[in-house]
């Protein structure tokens, strides 16, 4: 099988994980998976258009541009199968009040302490019109990289008896990767579609996508995972 990270990983790297016992066997889908959107508003996607582009000129500084795009109908697919479903669809967003919210960000990443597309009431926070959330899905602020440090995600997934999350948004290198960590940590078996995350640089995508592969998650096309929805 082809993978998204092949023209990065070579056949002695994947020896060597290999050798320590990291060989990625599939965890599978369980019986009641809820979707995760991380992140996915205007500040990390911006305008369409090759990145540096969307960050100079579409007033938000930290988007993704068009690799968010490309990302974002297979995000509404996994989320219109889910609510057809009756699968939880969660919106786990970074939304601050001001630059005390921030914490260590202030002093490691200054600029997304100080910036005021983070702030609630501004549109950088908002969801993408084109995957907004719909009657019945639930909004999970949060802070910091993982959507469980500091929120009610971990009692919301247990509450409503899911045993499964689907892990969509940005950035696959941070939040994204924080997320399935956690949620793997939780118990929690950990599915991250490749083509509904996005990141900034493609390195650091893809070797994270291959490492959660390997060590917390199973990393399968979008198509895949909807057919898995499907047999449920």
């Amino acid at each position: 099988m082809a993978h998204v990270w092949d023209d990065i990983i070579s056949e002695e790297d994947i020896k060597v994980y290999e050798q320590a016992g990291f060989i990625g066997h599939s965890v599978g889908m369980g019986k009641r998976p809820a979707v995760l959107l991380i992140d996915v508003q205007y500040r990390t996607v911006g305008d369409n258009v090759p990145i540096m582009e969307s960050m100079l000129h579409s007033g938000y500084g930290t988007s993704c541009g068009e690799r968010a795009w490309k990302c974002i109908p297979h995000i509404k697919a996994l989320t219109d199968l889910a609510r057809e479903k009756g699968f939880p669809v969660i919106y786990v967003m970074i939304e601050r009040r001001d630059k005390q919210d921030a914490g260590r960000w202030a002093d490691k990443v200054p600029g997304l302490a100080s910036g005021s597309i983070h702030r609630v009431g501004s549109r950088g926070v908002e969801v993408v019109d084109e995957v907004k959330p719909q009657e019945g899905d639930i909004f999970v602020a949060k802070r910091y990289p993982s959507g469980f440090f500091g929120t009610h995600l971990a009692t919301q997934l247990i509450t409503l008896g899911c045993d499964t999350v689907i892990v969509t948004g940005c950035t696959t290198s941070g939040c994204v990767r924080a997320t399935a960590v956690d949620a793997f940590s939780y118990g929690f078996r950990v599915i991250v579609p490749e083509d509904a995350v996005y990141d900034r640089i493609d390195i650091t995508h893809k070797l994270n996508l291959f490492d959660m592969n390997c060590k917390c998650a199973d990393v399968i096309p979008t198509a895949e995972v909807l057919e898995q929805m499907k047999a449920l």
